[in-house]
């Protein structure tokens, strides 16, 4: 018989029994639909965080004050915090693999100004910021270039801060007040959208010593660092980590922070998510494999009548048990193909229902459940096809 043959065989038998056939196929498709969902929203939020974070470049990293011995977040729980400072700062910029340099002092105020006014977060820092982020200036100029010492009374306005105070009327060389000082706006950065559920363009840029008076700082709270290329991650992080050593008199009262460690992060948290996605398509898809298996085993004593008759035809034991497999194999692709288009389906709609949820079918996942599906059928039909390719075809014509 061929392969053709068999197959049609094995659909024949199918169809005979379908309710039972419907029932083991669904054991396996939900199975494989949770996979797929729980795999669809992984995999999404995976490429999404990526995205977020690699728009600011894979060669920049940060060090913040203070030396995180547990785990938290620098400078707030689980470490110490200790001075960072505008020459730390500068003496960093003097590396030969640094490109570029940020200090950053950042907090809450309002922004006031012809009667409407608002509280956003606002950043001080220096004129490099642009670069460093990846940001664009939509009009106007940027902060100034100079001794970052030295404050002035100049502001960078994000696009909703400016749309929300100044509405369309035309905000350079306009006046604010921010915390009650006065700042001249310079500049209207460009849209840039949210990162991680935060308006980005819901911020005023100052220079980094106006920042550091606003809020009473005596300190930086984070620098940023961008250099050469990727490939020197090392060499840099060491280079820094050495100097900040050496002008802290022998502490490294510090942290730096990579964006490769950032995305190795990530990375870590995806493996157990996709660990945690394994172990619930392993147990959905043990118990389908009982469920097939037991219909099998079900099967063969049912139809012992056409064992015998099909062995008295000329069929070879091998050719029994590969009958049986087929059939097992059949049950349960169809099933994991059934368990993919349903969890691609929720999938879609789940990204439809929550617009903000990132949601990706990887296709390569789509082919590794099938393909699972149809060994797992093939595993489970193996003792139902070798109990059925052992019976005596006499004794099995005899119970016909």
């Amino acid at each position: 018989m061929e392969l053709e043959g068999y197959v049609q065989f094995g659909m024949t038998s199918l169809r005979g029994h379908r309710l039972r056939s419907l029932l083991s196929m669904l054991g396996i498709a939900i199975g494989i639909a949770a996979v797929i969902l729980l795999t669809s929203i992984g995999e999404g939020t995976r490429r999404y965080l990526l995205k977020e974070f690699t728009q600011f470049g894979t060669n920049l990293l940060q060090i913040n004050p203070g030396k995180v011995e547990t785990s938290g977040l620098p400078g707030a729980f689980g470490g110490s915090t200790h001075k960072l400072t505008l020459d730390d700062a500068e003496a960093i910029r003097r590396l030969p693999e640094v490109t570029k340099m940020i200090p950053l002092a950042f907090g809450q105020a309002r922004v006031e100004a012809g009667g409407r006014g608002r509280s956003v977060f606002i950043y001080g820092s220096t004129h490099e910021l642009p670069q460093v982020w990846k940001f664009g200036i939509g009009q106007g100029l940027f902060l100034p270039e100079g001794d970052p010492r030295r404050g002035t009374q100049v502001a960078v306005l994000g696009p909703t801060v400016k749309r929300e105070i100044f509405g369309n009327e035309n905000a350079l060389g306009e006046f604010v007040r921010i915390a009650d000082v006065r700042y001249r706006v310079i500049g209207i950065m460009a849209p840039k959208g949210r990162m991680l559920g935060f308006d980005i363009d819901d911020s005023v840029y100052v220079p980094v010593a106006s920042a550091m008076q606003m809020f009473n700082l005596e300190e930086l709270q984070e620098i940023d660092v961008v250099f050469r290329h990727e490939g020197y991650t090392d060499q840099v992080s060491e280079a820094i980590k050495q100097l900040l050593i050496q002008r802290h008199d022998g502490n490294e009262d510090f942290t730096i922070i990579t964006q490769t460690e950032m995305l190795s992060v990530f990375d870590r948290i995806m493996d157990t998510i996709t660990a945690a996605v394994g172990a619930i398509a392993g147990i959905s898809l043990l118990v389908g494999a009982i469920g097939v298996f037991t219909m099998m085993w079900i099967a063969v004593g049912e139809r012992v009548d056409e064992i015998g008759l099909l062995r008295a035809l000329g069929a070879t034991s091998r050719e029994i048990q590969l009958i049986f497999l087929l059939e097992a194999t059949l049950l349960t692709a169809i099933g994991g193909t059934a368990g993919v288009l349903i969890g691609m389906g929720l999938a879609g709609l789940l990204g439809l229902a929550v617009p903000g949820l990132p949601v990706f079918t990887p296709p390569e996942y789509v082919a590794a459940a099938i393909a699972t599906s149809a060994l797992t059928g093939l595993f489970a039909g193996v003792a139902p096809a070798r109990r059925a390719a052992g019976l005596d075809p006499v004794e099995a014509l005899r119970s016909e």
